[in-house]
């Protein structure tokens, strides 16, 4: 539980970093649905240090996602927890 937790947190430090660089107004995280409350959590501290910046969220198996984007889902962030699903982003030129 603790690894888990640790991923999850890195993941959450992930999203963070990599969108302070982001100039979007409004992003869309492909999530698997475990996350689903961290994230709401995540996206509310993200937004209150960057107004103006919406966060869509989109949740399912991680599968069910990466499959979605492969067919055109417009995510900016994916917050995966299993490694197979990011190397099939990978293998489709996706990321």
């Amino acid at each position: 539980m603790k690894l888990f937790l640790l991923g999850v947190a890195t993941l959450a430090g992930l999203f963070l970093a990599s969108s302070q660089a982001w100039s979007a107004d409004k992003l869309l995280n492909a999530s698997y649905d475990v996350g689903r409350e961290l994230f709401a959590q995540v996206n509310k501290a993200f937004i209150a240090k960057h107004p103006g910046v919406t966060i869509d969220q989109s949740h399912a198996g991680t599968s069910a996602q990466a499959r979605a984007i492969a067919e055109g889902l417009g995510a900016d962030v994916v917050t995966f927890n299993q490694v197979i699903d990011i190397d099939f982003l990978v293998s489709k030129g996706l990321i």
